[in-house]
């Protein structure tokens, strides 16, 4: 992971898991909200509720099974800025071995609105200098 910006751990729970014991596709998404949501909080010192922005796109590759033992890390980073757009890449290791990779686009908007608004120009100086933009 070493060429990520970011990691947080993430607990596998029970109700995570499918009936083979893996965890279940549809969580991997979760995963990455919950990492999503650690590196806005880390890097824009910005609490989710306080986040304008929507998930556009979401994108997963499974690699292999995830199960209750397993030492679970998600990885983030982000690869470029758009002017309203901040695509985002995930990285599932369990036990230090890449278990799924993804991406998701989040795009700023306008509360009032509903419409896309540029990234805050805060926003993309934080991002900038943590990631080395």
């Amino acid at each position: 992971m070493s060429d990520y910006s970011f990691a947080t751990d993430v607990d596998v729970r029970y109700r995570d898991l499918d009936t083979m014991g893996h965890v279940n596709n549809a969580v991997y998404a979760s995963y990455f909200e919950q990492a999503r949501v650690a590196y806005f909080d880390e890097v824009l010192d910005v609490p989710l509720r306080e986040i304008e922005s929507v998930l556009a796109t979401l994108e997963i590759e499974f690699r292999r099974p995830v199960e209750i033992d397993h030492d679970v890390t998600v990885a983030v980073r982000v690869p470029e800025l758009g002017d309203s757009s901040l695509p985002m890449e995930y990285e599932v290791r369990a036990d230090d071995t890449v278990a799924a990779t993804g991406e998701t686009v989040q795009v700023a908007v306008d509360r009032e609105t509903k419409s896309s608004r540029p990234i805050p120009d805060d926003w993309r100086e934080d991002i900038r200098e943590f990631e080395g933009l």
